[in-house]
């Protein structure tokens, strides 16, 4: 049997009243965070994944948008969960979706915040410069393909528009200056093999951040998109024995 494509579309799956926000990656789609979803929904979490501003369409459509267009995304997405009548709310966000997670929690009140591989230094140290390429070149291709049991599961763009990398950078640096506005308690999840970003990185949020309870763990055999990767399962394991700590402490 032809096995059923991924969608980049926004999804929901209805559970209980403890709600999981799930937030994707710069230039991916909600498919990377299924699998993730999937699981939780096992445990009665209402689990909702929002597509982000710009993303799952086209690199010209997402070329009109800018951090503050996804971060929106990410507090409508919060929005949705209250409207379902969640009364406990956690979010996880992948890449820059970690990012946008990090931040949401001194916007809104969460019970808890995981953070995926979330960049405040990437090892293409070019992006710096993106504020002032784009004028020259719009769009760069996507570098390489990912391993084949991630790409097929993926609905990357095959060019990214440089106009947003620079809009990346920018919302990096602000998240990076306000780590300590972080309270809540917080899940780190770095992989040390991440192709993508400088896996420093998830040491750099967990001492930053102002969270009176973190715990940070490491994955060896993974790189940047860990929700679809080899240790997958187990990184949904570490999230939910952590959310169950949190979650039954309140």
């Amino acid at each position: 049997m032809k096995a059923k494509p991924r969608s980049p579309e926004t999804f929901l799956y209805p559970g209980g009243e403890a709600g999981l926000l799930l937030l994707h990656g710069f230039t991916g789609s909600t498919a990377e965070m299924q699998p993730m979803g999937r699981y939780f929904q096992r445990f009665g979490y209402t689990v909702y994944a929002p597509l982000l501003a710009g993303h799952g369409t086209t690199p010209e459509q997402m070329a009109k948008t800018r951090w503050p267009d996804w971060w929106q995304s990410a507090v409508d997405g919060y929005e949705r969960l209250v409207r379902e009548g969640c009364r406990q709310i956690v979010v996880a966000g992948l890449s820059m979706g970690g990012l946008l997670a990090l931040r949401l929690s001194y916007y809104r009140p969460l019970q808890a915040v995981v953070s995926l591989n979330a960049p405040v230094d990437v090892r293409d140290k070019r992006i710096r410069w993106a504020k002032y390429v784009h004028y020259v070149r719009p769009y760069i291709p996507r570098s390489e393909a990912k391993e084949a049991h991630i790409e097929s599961e993926l609905f990357p763009y095959e060019r990214s528009p440089v106009v947003c990398i620079a809009s990346l950078w920018e919302f990096m640096m602000l998240v990076k200056k306000e780590l300590r506005r972080v309270t809540a308690p917080t899940l780190v999840i770095q992989s040390t093999n991440d192709e993508t970003i400088e896996p420093v990185s998830g040491d750099y949020i967990y001492s930053h951040i102002g969270s009176k309870y973190k715990e940070i763990k490491h994955y060896h055999k993974s790189g940047h998109i860990i929700t679809l990767d080899k240790e997958r399962e187990r990184v949904f394991q570490s999230v939910s024995d952590f959310l169950q700590k949190i979650l039954n402490k309140e």
